[in-house]
């Protein structure tokens, strides 16, 4: 039998590729999430991550863990909620980035309102900023956003590079200032993007502002330039470019924050899917 404790922390890890932002999202020690982990190895006999001093990602036995760990942990709620008898009833107002929305999240959606008819969900889809600013003015119970990393608002659901992506067949100019593609301010992929050539002294262009992810991917698709990205929601025809005059864009962490009515069911048990299916938001599933 796989514990579901040790399958918590597993989880926790894949989701965050973090043993001490797993163990704070679980209220556990780092180094007792490390030994779930550790048991969790040895009761199947492989590897699940590949540590080293500044990483952390799965292996491929990791990879097919976080289905069968999801499937665990999800059957065993739903059995807890069924001898609870608390059916959850009410209304969610939840408040999304766009990229999110692109990627795996209205099929997280469609289960949870599957499994909670008579939940009521009201979808807001924004830039982060102004979705957090609709929170803390009380128009939205729950965020589902990008923050910086340092920040310490809101559950950490992961974490994972920005990189520059483009058209497959777009070519930088060393000649020219660099076209950028960006998001209206105040987009934290576009402050990261112009901090970054800022530090190094680069040249730039921007050649499409957009208040949209569809509008983003729109120019990219069609060569204009180059645009700052979370690596894992990168849209199908467009592709990571790498160039010496690019410089790294750093880390971005995916959160959930709640207000007062957020912190209670039924917004929690949302927090909780939202939490639980951090690879299937992805669009290349967990690895960094």
């Amino acid at each position: 039998m796989l514990d579901p404790i040790w399958l918590q922390s597993f989880v926790a890890v894949a989701r965050t590729l973090n043993f001490t932002l797993a163990g704070t999202s679980l209220n556990r020690r780092q180094s007792t999430v490390s030994e779930h982990v550790r048991k969790l190895e040895a009761a199947c006999g492989t590897r699940l991550f590949v540590r080293d001093t500044h990483s952390v990602r799965l292996t491929p036995g990791g990879e097919a863990m976080m289905g069968f760990a999801r499937s665990i942990l999800d059957t065993n709620d739903r059995a807890l909620r069924h001898f609870a008898h608390t059916e959850l009833a009410g209304s969610i107002r939840l408040g999304v980035t766009e990229d999110v929305v692109l990627a795996g999240l209205p099929e997280v959606l469609r289960r949870f309102t599957a499994e909670h008819p008579r939940i009521i969900l009201e979808l807001t889809v924004e830039l982060s900023e102004n979705v957090r600013k609709k929170l803390e003015l009380g128009a939205l119970d729950l965020a589902f956003i990008k923050r910086r990393p340092g920040e310490q608002q809101g559950d950490l659901v992961w974490r994972e590079p920005m990189i520059w992506i483009s058209a497959p067949a777009f070519t930088l100019d060393p000649t020219q200032p660099i076209p950028l593609i960006l998001l209206a301010p105040p987009a934290i992929t576009r402050v990261a993007a112009l901090t970054a050539l800022e530090t190094i002294g680069s040249s730039w262009n921007v050649v499409c502002t957009s208040s949209t992810q569809s509008g983003i991917h729109a120019a990219l698709a069609a060569g204009l330039g180059v645009a700052p990205h979370a690596r894992s929601l990168v849209p199908a025809g467009l592709t990571e470019i790498a160039s010496n005059d690019l410089p790294p864009l750093g880390d971005v962490e995916f959160v959930v924050l709640a207000n007062g009515k957020g912190r209670r069911n039924p917004a929690r048990a949302l927090v909780d899917a939202i939490k639980q299916n951090g690879s299937l938001l992805r669009r290349t599933g967990a690895r960094v």
